[in-house]
């Protein structure tokens, strides 16, 4: 493997804290899919995913990482949304884009935090 694959899903975070759509869009393979468990969609193809993470900047901002942790293939990361830490597993192709993301809420966090 050529690239840090824990790197990449920093890198991905932070351009989601920033709101850098084009910045996330360059992350993803051609090719990649996202199962988001948090709405129960499945996003194919670069237009699907520009309208996803249009909605999911306006809608569901990251402000921090929860933890982060090698996983088969590919990163296991969490970070907070509002009041609620979400769990994204990405994995990578060997250029080191995003292939495919799988996410989906892990915890609701107290009302104080954040």
């Amino acid at each position: 493997m050529s690239f840090d694959p824990m790197a990449v899903a920093v890198d991905w975070l932070d351009a989601y804290r920033a709101c850098d759509i084009e910045a996330i869009l360059a992350m993803y393979a051609e090719d990649a899919v996202v199962h988001c468990g948090c709405d129960d969609l499945t996003i194919t193809g670069r237009e699907g995913l520009r309208a996803y993470w249009a909605d999911r900047l306006r809608k569901k901002p990251a402000t921090e990482l929860d933890d982060l942790q090698p996983s088969q293939g590919g990163t296991m990361i969490s970070y907070i949304t509002g009041n609620n830490v979400v769990n994204a597993v990405l994995a990578f192709d060997s250029a080191g884009k995003i292939k495919s993301l799988s996410c989906g809420p892990l915890q609701q966090v107290s009302s104080s935090s954040c």
